[in-house]
């Protein structure tokens, strides 16, 4: 799909590795909203780049329908849909003191990560093949972001590996079910980025993660992450797949 003049939604794009993609979609000329809990941060990027601010938690059904009402007054029925909205977490399943993790601190990152995504596919999805399919017979094409973390969950990331584990396996289903719509499905699983949790980070730790990557020895950027989503967008025949992104890296237990 060109992009040109397409409605985007990019959930979490107010910071982070969905910020980067909310610029190279706008760049690529594609009208994009920007869907986040964070507002104020959304319209501080809506405003650099053109865009759309709509305040969205993905939870919410009722959050998730009146931002994707926002954006369809503004840009029309969108076309584009990529996921970057998520949160992290560890917990060790048994703790020093012998006490099990609680099963809420699952519960919320399965809902966010795992729930929430699909929650806003399916509502995105029942909008995308209303649309008048483009010359090659597509009507949209919808991005996950899953992890490696998925494939080599360490100790401690039961529920996030799980949650992004689900979405690994969400996409050759959800691909099936959507092709004779001619909406395609792909999820890029991204190994050790820059995101603003890892800048929280000693920069002695960000080295010694950069490290353990076999090539290139540093850190993902946002930028790469951002030119793969809007690569897959341009791309008819990514279907149905998930693509690593991690410079060869296969976590270690710890």
């Amino acid at each position: 799909m060109n992009m040109q003049g397409q409605a985007a939604l990019v959930t979490g794009g107010a910071s982070g590795l969905g910020a980067e993609t909310v610029r190279q979609l706008a760049q690529g000329g594609a009208k994009v909203a920007i869907l986040d809990v964070n507002l104020e941060a959304a319209r501080a990027l809506a405003e650099e780049v053109g865009g759309l601010a709509c305040v969205c938690d993905i939870t919410d059904t009722a959050s998730v329908q009146q931002a994707m009402a926002n954006a369809r007054a503004q840009h029309g029925p969108a076309r584009i849909l990529i996921n970057c909205a998520g949160i992290g977490g560890a917990k060790r399943l048994v703790g020093k003191d012998g006490t099990p993790m609680p099963l809420e601190d699952f519960s919320r990152i399965i809902q966010v990560n795992l729930i929430g995504t699909f929650n806003v596919i399916r509502l995105a999805a029942a909008e995308m093949v209303a649309n008048t399919p483009l010359e090659d017979g597509e009507r949209g094409v919808i991005i996950m972001t899953s992890s490696v973390a998925a494939y080599d969950g360490q100790v401690g990331q039961e529920a996030y590996a799980a949650s992004k584990g689900g979405l690994a396996s969400l996409t050759l289903p959800l691909a099936r079910d959507l092709a004779q719509f001619g909406v395609r499905v792909m999820t890029v699983a991204p190994g050790l980025f820059m995101t603003p949790l890892l800048f929280k980070l000693p920069e002695e730790v960000q080295q010694s993660l950069a490290a353990s990557i076999p090539f290139p020895k540093r850190l993902g950027n946002a930028a790469e992450f951002a030119s793969l989503a809007a690569h897959i967008v341009g791309n008819l025949s990514l279907n149905g797949e998930v693509i690593r992104l991690d410079g060869a890296l296969r976590l270690p237990p710890r």
